[in-house]
């Protein structure tokens, strides 16, 4: 049955509620505000075995690690050997070589019913090939199998933040809840940012159940999956340490599964400089800052003149309908970083210019619109709520190895993608190999609707608000393939809100 949004269903499924969901009650919000933790510091970088200018080499084995998570020694699925993984680091018109190999465990099934070993790697963001040995997420690799990617960046505009995850079906979110995530930057092809004390922050969240990241319940199939310990770079709470009137660059990569950050810095604006794709053509003020499962953004601070502390707080957004059960990040405020203003002041500026290449597009004339619908439905059997499982769908069709929703595209083209969520919560939908720029969103939070329908950003990750919908202008340039676009809550990808794109 579809679901709906009434009493009786809600208190069928209270029983399904884990403890990493919070139930939004008459508006009721849960503060968490754990005290100042460590410094700050940013991941480790990717060493660069290559010798060739031009080209970053990098070994990259995913295997399970002991990680210190807030005090407690877990043991997570890693990327060498780090939480988060080590940030790599390309350029514009160079190729980046990866010699992968899959150390994880053969330990059965997950609640999927897949063998748990079963990875790959996808580079989340990147504009290369889908094909052959570049990122070609219809590859998959048993324990113990290595495996050469390599990626031509000739494409690749610069400026942008990607990161990148394992991504075979059934198994993805499962293994980014266990760990497996990092950033991917692309070095800036301008010098006006060159200078600046600049960050990269994954924010990431988990729940561990004694040494593991908590197993999976039915029920995160609904809402997707969310953490009670929310992390900066893998530390709660981390104290970055800004002087007075200093500008700092934030790179901010949300690779939770399933959590909604709305990031606001007390006392301060955010000025955004950059999106998925690249960099914008100026500096963006915003008070807060919505970040959907799988979104980036790149932003510029400015320090108070006034000494002290400062919460980077994410503040509750209603993801769902309120007759619904809530998500944890509907109902949690959450201190996820501390700025301590200090030391002697400097006089930093903004740049008033950053990008002249970016522009918003004007819609090519005769420009076809495809549209995809977005739905969910809870499934019960005869025996009652023990046998309950959810769907997703988009066009109706359940994503699976046998049967997916496919859109065929012809290569050097533009389609317009009207995206409808006819669900009640809402949904970033994510596109492989091809970012595009927003043309409308009907619904959701009017600041995010503002700032990506009216500035020259690409995204590759856009909300689709619950029971709204969105529209996309999409260039279909360079490559061919098969790859795949999905709701980039993960467990909605697994469990069918995902489909094929075939680009001849």
């Amino acid at each position: 049955m579809k679901i709906q949004h009434n009493k009786t269903i809600f208190a069928s499924l209270v029983c399904l509620v884990t403890t990493t969901q919070a139930m939004s009650m008459n508006g009721a919000i849960t503060t968490i505000d754990p005290p100042r933790g460590a410094a700050f510091s940013d991941p480790v970088t990717m060493p660069n075995i290559s010798k060739i200018p031009g080209i970053v080499e990098v070994n990259l084995e995913a295997k399970i690690t002991p990680i210190k998570v807030n005090g407690v020694t877990a043991k997570l699925m890693t990327y060498n050997g780090t939480y988060p993984a080590p940030t790599i680091k390309v350029k514009k018109g160079g190729k980046l070589k990866i010699h992968f190999k899959n150390s994880l465990p053969n330990n059965g099934v997950n609640a999927m019913g897949d063998n748990r070993d079963l990875t790959n790697l996808h580079t989340h963001g990147l504009h290369v090939s889908p094909k052959g040995k570049s990122d070609n997420i219809m590859l998959s690799f048993k324990s113990g199998d290595t495996f050469n990617y390599e990626y031509d960046l000739s494409r690749q505009p610069g400026g942008n933040l990607n990161w990148y995850h394992p991504h075979p079906h059934g198994n993805s979110a499962e293994q980014v809840w266990g760990g497996m995530a990092g950033a991917l930057e692309v070095a800036d092809e301008t010098t006006v940012l060159a200078g600046y004390e600049t960050h990269t922050m994954v924010l990431k969240d988990i729940t561990l159940k004694g040494s593991a990241p908590a197993p999976y319940v039915m029920a995160d199939s609904m809402h997707g999956k969310e953490g009670n310990i929310m992390m900066v770079n893998g530390k709660v709470n981390p104290v970055l340490n800004m002087k007075p009137g200093q500008v700092q660059r934030w790179k901010i990569v949300n690779a939770s599964n399933a959590r909604f950050y709305k990031l606001s810095l007390a006392s301060h604006n955010l000025q955004i400089i950059g999106t998925d794709g690249g960099l914008l053509d100026k500096p963006y003020a915003q008070s807060a800052i919505l970040l959907s499962p799988g979104e980036r953004i790149d932003i510029m601070v400015k320090a108070s003149a006034t000494k002290g502390y400062y919460k980077l707080l994410s503040s509750p957004y209603a993801t769902d309908d309120k007759s619904m059960m809530a998500s944890a990040s509907s109902s949690q405020k959450v201190t996820l970083l501390t700025v301590n203003v200090t030391g002697k002041a400097v006089a930093n500026r903004i740049p008033a210019k950053i990008n002249s290449k970016a522009v918003r597009l004007t819609i090519p004339k005769g420009t076809a619109t495809r549209k995809m619908v977005l739905d969910m439905q809870m499934m019960s059997g005869m025996a009652g709520m023990e046998d309950m499982g959810d769907t997703a769908t988009i066009n109706g069709i359940a994503y699976s190895s046998t049967k997916a929703y496919t859109a065929h595209s012809k290569l050097n083209t533009y389609e317009i993608w009207e995206v409808i969520n006819d669900s009640g919560m809402d949904h970033p939908f994510h596109q492989h190999v091809n970012p595009a720029q927003v043309i409308s969103i009907t619904g959701g939070d009017t600041a995010y609707t503002k700032f990506y329908t009216t500035s020259p950003a690409w995204k590759d990750t856009v909300i689709v608000p619950k029971n709204g919908r969105i529209k996309l202008l999409v260039p279909i340039k360079d490559f061919t393939g098969t790859t795949m676009f999905h709701c980039h809550i993960l467990e909605h990808e697994e469990i069918g809100m995902a489909g094929l794109w075939d680009i001849k």
